[in-house]
């Protein structure tokens, strides 16, 4: 099995320098471009047997041009979908800062300003991969829009790494992160790949 983990293109909210997390921007003309870009790109390169998407605007928009290239539908999963950073959702960066300090002590349970936790967190992303993985079987090709944040926890989960570590995998505006389970094993094929921009 294959899995395409891919981030959504430039929304809304980058150009306006807000937290995004669950506020809900759409792309921008620069970002439905790079979903044009990217679905034709992985089109070229992959036999797509399912997508699955964040409902969020951005994400949700991103899997359409991959819907339209392949002629299939999209299954949207709401575990899919970014971080559920409460009272932080579209706040200008500066005005977090002020308003809503990082507590001095924050372990993997705990939830501030209406935020879920890391371990709630990662708990979405172990269903959504476990659904996805056992939904299809060895043969499929699996493209899966979503976010930074949750492509992260879906990686840790894919490899089985901690809830809380150092590893962080870079997702640009469109990045398709290659992922395979075969025999058993799963690998990194390629990550944070974003030939189609350039």
């Amino acid at each position: 099995m294959d899995v395409l983990m891919i981030r959504h293109g430039q929304s809304e909210a980058d150009i306006l320098n807000v937290i995004e997390g669950r506020a809900d921007f759409a792309l921008t003309d620069e970002g439905r471009q790079q979903a044009r870009l990217m679905a034709a790109w992985v089109k070229a390169r992959f036999a797509v047997t399912h997508i699955y998407a964040s409902p969020l605007q951005r994400a949700a928009q991103t899997a359409q041009c991959l819907s339209d290239s392949f002629g299939m539908p999209i299954s949207f999963n709401e575990d899919l979908m970014e971080w559920q950073n409460g009272l932080l959702a579209g706040m200008n960066r500066e005005e977090v800062a002020r308003k809503y300090p990082k507590p001095s002590a924050m372990h993997p349970h705990t939830a501030v300003y209406g935020c879920e936790s890391m371990i709630q967190f990662r708990a979405r992303a172990e269903h959504a991969l476990s659904r996805m993985v056992n939904e299809n079987d060895d043969s499929a090709v699996i493209a899966v829009v979503s976010h930074g944040g949750m492509i992260n926890m879906l990686f840790r989960s894919f490899m089985g790494l901690p809830v809380k570590d150092d590893i962080w995998i870079a997702s640009g505006d469109t990045a398709v992160h290659h992922l395979r389970i075969q025999d058993g094993r799963r690998s990194v094929i390629f990550a944070n790949a974003q030939y189609h921009l350039q």
